[in-house]
């Protein structure tokens, strides 16, 4: 009996491994399609509270489709062309990052004497000279946009489809899901509302950002603020990914150990935002392990790129309170019927 128990649990255990695979795989190769629908639908649960709002005042439930789609997508555009100028102007830094990484290596080598192999090998790397990196190989070619823009179209017209439908219909699917439609209002009602709440602090985090980093006299500070903003929705990653950057914007725009300082600072304002204001402002409503969190972001970085580490953390909360519901649920019915 006890190899049956254990050949029972060893199945089901094997079982639960080949459908983690095949979910991820799947999930992998359907990207073309579901990360747009999945970014849609968090994009229409986010901004729910607004269509319900809309429709109790009597607007037309086309009309609120129609006007949150243009206004979503205009937010979107703007969002991705505030950041353009900062991601070019990184790019044109790149020979001037070179240049302080060399000083940085020429530097540290001194400090320390027995790592000379070890600097060489780390100069043949940066390259010698001052003319800059070759990056004439790694922009894209006319048939790369060519092969590349019908798919971006496509993902673009599913995004903009789901997105519509879904908060035309949305009431309509919620009604026929019966009494699983309460637990996902309620579910819904908490993400939206629990990002209203994180996008307040982090607007604070960006305007604190924008002004230490102007302080310190840093170039396009404004753009810098904002992409604090944006990036600390991807918990963990985000601040790394600032952190990163802020560190080449010293490099380039300070120079010497004065280079740590705009990272410095945006990780002492990241902690007090991360430690104080946003337990204190948002609240505990993110019942969730933070070891799920951070692999949860990192699996949505890995199957879906940049899209999969957006919305990962509104899925998993979303999951996370539909089970609570589901759980309070049962829980209230078992205390209704306490025989049976």
């Amino acid at each position: 009996m006890l190899n049956s128990m254990l050949s029972d649990r060893a199945a089901r255990i094997m079982l639960l491994i080949v459908t983690a695979l095949a979910l991820g795989l799947a999930l992998f190769f359907a990207k073309p399609v579901l990360a747009p629908v999945i970014f849609a639908v968090v994009v229409g649960i986010v901004v729910s509270p607004l269509a319900d709002r809309l429709q109790g005042i009597g607007v037309a439930r086309v009309i609120v489709a129609a006007s949150l789609l243009l206004f979503s997508c205009a937010i979107i555009v703007l969002l991705f062309l505030s950041l353009e100028p900062l991601i070019s102007g990184v790019v044109e830094d790149l020979p001037k990052i070179k240049q302080e990484i060399k000083s940085w290596v020429y530097m540290m080598s001194g400090l320390l004497r027995g790592i000379e192999a070890i600097s060489q090998e780390i100069e043949q790397t940066v390259g010698t000279g001052a003319t800059g990196p070759d990056v004439s190989t790694g922009f894209p070619t006319l048939m790369d946009a060519l092969w590349v823009a019908p798919n971006f179209g496509a993902q673009v017209f599913i995004f903009i489809g789901t997105l519509f439908f879904f908060v035309l219909t949305r009431t309509d699917i919620y009604a026929a899901a019966g009494s699983l439609g309460k637990r996902l209002y309620r579910a819904e009602h908490e993400v939206a509302r629990y990002f209203a709440a994180v996008t307040l602090v982090n607007a604070g985090l960006g305007v604190a950002t924008a002004i230490g980093l102007a302080t310190l006299g840093i170039n396009s500070a404004l753009i810098w603020g904002l992409a604090a903003m944006l990036l600390n929705f991807i918990l963990y990653l985000g601040p790394l990914m600032m952190i990163t950057g802020l560190t080449f914007v010293g490099m380039t725009q300070l120079g010497g150990a004065a280079a740590l300082m705009p990272p410095a600072l945006f990780l002492a304002l990241n902690l007090i935002e991360a430690q104080f204001v946003t337990p204190a402002f948002v609240g505990h409503q993110l019942h969730l392990s933070p070891l799920v969190v951070f692999l949860a972001i990192v699996f949505g970085l890995w199957i879906w790129g940049p899209v999969g580490a957006i919305v990962a953390l509104p899925v998993m909360l979303w999951i996370g309170q539909l089970l609570r519901s589901s759980a309070e649920a049962r829980r209230l019915q078992g205390e209704e019927n306490p025989t049976g």
